[in-house]
């Protein structure tokens, strides 16, 4: 595929993502003012200042149940639309699980004049469309510091779903994306997963951002992640200035109170950009690496070529991730600047990947994962620059080397007798 014909497909999905999000916005006004009008023409009105808050935002007399009803009314068109999915990023059964989750483990509560399925469809928007809570507040007739208000009462309350959504492996099993495949399994059995890092936009002050303004010259967060071969999430560490490297980011997450663990005998794959050590298999370097790189008649020649190409389809789990992440929820991946603090950014980010592994179970957006597939296999991949810092154990790197050199030398063997890569 020619640069071009890769900029007139970019294109294409930035056309069609522009018209989903045109049709959510359009669909809702017009839900709302048909509910509004057709109970306006059937109830008395009577003036009364909405809920007698949110003075500041000028709304103007309404009568309270004759908002209400029509609010009642755009909710419940909005979760039985065959949208329903483009509009709130999920189908009607995963929002109403998520809901009740939200109540008994979450501890969100309806209020007198606001009930829970209301808070968590207006939170469920905003994040899948990136929507200032100006929108918001006029679709819904709420004042801006009730849209804010409950915005932070909804992401508090995914936090707390943290520790039974974010799990870290054990160890104790291997796998199945492994132990079915005769490329990965025996040779990756002790791996749990994958680690890496990704940059999402920051809002600071003139003063920080020079600070997290790192190879993208925007501010950026690096976040480092840890996920399993089915694509969710087990650790993920937010907070850290887009300048810091993914192996410093490492150091502290094994260091922290909160550390990322790696099962004893167990490992997990990671770029260039690490230290190589027992825990954290690294790829060859100077060895081909990427898929691209490879074909029937271009195969690998080598025992360190052939880990290389299948280390680096095995990782690609983490690239999947990281993707579907992103490509659901345009909150944490638009280019522009965040419209929230750094403080609330992070919590954005850690409850994205909260409901992002909740949503593997309940409701895989297989649509997304294609599209994943698609870009991951046309994109350009970056180059990694190796970690060039001292290695602290040179006995547990040595190990490392070890375990990654028997690896490489079993799966060359049993593939020059099959010539299966």
């Amino acid at each position: 595929m020619t640069n071009q014909d890769n900029q007139k497909r970019k294109l294409v999905i930035l056309v069609k993502h522009l018209h989903n999000l045109a049709f959510a916005y359009l669909a809702g006004f017009i839900l709302y003012q048909i509910a509004l009008n057709k109970i306006k023409n059937s109830t008395p009105q009577v003036s009364d200042e909405e809920e007698g808050e949110d003075g500041d935002d000028d709304n103007e007399e309404e009568n309270a149940q004759t908002i209400q009803i029509a609010r009642d009314t755009l909710l419940s068109n909005i979760v039985k639309s065959k949208k329903c999915r483009d509009i709130i990023r999920m189908d009607p059964r995963a929002f109403f699980i998520l809901c009740r989750k939200l109540e008994v483990q979450g501890g969100l509560r309806a209020t007198r004049q606001l009930n829970v399925q209301e808070q968590v469809a207006r939170f469920l928007y905003i994040l899948g469309h990136n929507t200032k809570h100006r929108v918001m507040s006029f679709f819904f007739h709420r004042g801006r510091s009730t849209i804010s208000r409950d915005f932070h009462r909804v992401i508090n309350a995914l936090i707390e779903l943290e520790a039974t959504h974010l799990k870290q492996p054990d160890g104790s099993t291997t796998p199945s994306e492994i132990t079915n495949s005769s490329r990965f399994f025996p040779y990756f059995k002790d791996c749990v997963g994958a680690i890496d890092g990704t940059h999402f936009r920051i809002k600071v002050n003139s003063k920080e951002a020079p600070k997290y303004r790192g190879r993208k010259e925007i501010p950026t967060m690096n976040v480092l992640a840890a996920c399993t071969p089915n694509l969710k999430f087990t650790y993920v560490l937010v907070g850290w200035a887009g300048t810091a490297s993914d192996s410093k980011i490492m150091k502290n997450a094994l260091r922290r109170r909160d550390p990322l663990i790696i099962p004893e005998g167990k490992y997990y794959l990671v770029d260039a950009g690490f230290m190589l050590k027992s825990g954290l298999i690294t790829p060859y370097r100077g060895e081909r690496y990427h898929l691209k790189e490879f074909s029937r008649r271009n195969p690998p020649r080598t025992p360190r070529e052939l880990f290389n190409l299948r280390h680096s389809s095995l990782r690609n789990m983490i690239e999947q991730a990281f993707g579907v992440l992103k490509k659901r929820f345009p909150i944490i991946a638009s280019g522009t600047e965040p419209h929230y603090d750094k403080d609330t950014q992070k919590l954005i980010i850690l409850a994205c990947c909260i409901l992002h592994n909740f949503l593997l179970d309940v409701d895989p957006d297989y649509e997304i994962l294609a599209q994943v597939d698609r870009d991951l296999a046309n994109r350009r991949r970056p180059t990694v620059e190796p970690s060039n810092d001292p290695q602290e154990d040179e006995n547990d790197h040595r190990l490392g080397e070890i375990i990654r050199d028997r690896i490489a030398n079993e799966m060359w063997n049993d593939y020059s007798l099959s010539l299966d890569f």
